[in-house]
């Protein structure tokens, strides 16, 4: 564990056992949200790729068009 980890633990230590249980269960839950964006980015690496590859190919056929800022 890190100093600094540890210096947040022992500060959260003295609070009120209320806000220490709202802390963990945030913690906890970003932990959790952390891990899940980790495996949707892992998962869709391959998909981006591919799109990106189109992309090029598309562009590089000239099938594209330069985009014109004044028409958005």
């Amino acid at each position: 564990m890190t100093k600094l980890l540890e210096k947040a633990f022992k500060r959260a230590s003295k609070l009120p056992d209320l806000e220490q249980n709202t802390l963990a269960k945030w913690l906890l839950d970003e932990l959790e949200s952390d891990r899940e964006w980790d495996n949707k980015f892992a998962d869709s690496e391959d998909i981006l790729s591919r799109l990106a590859d189109e992309a090029l190919e598309t562009h590089r056929k000239g099938k594209t068009k330069q985009l014109d800022l004044k028409r958005l």
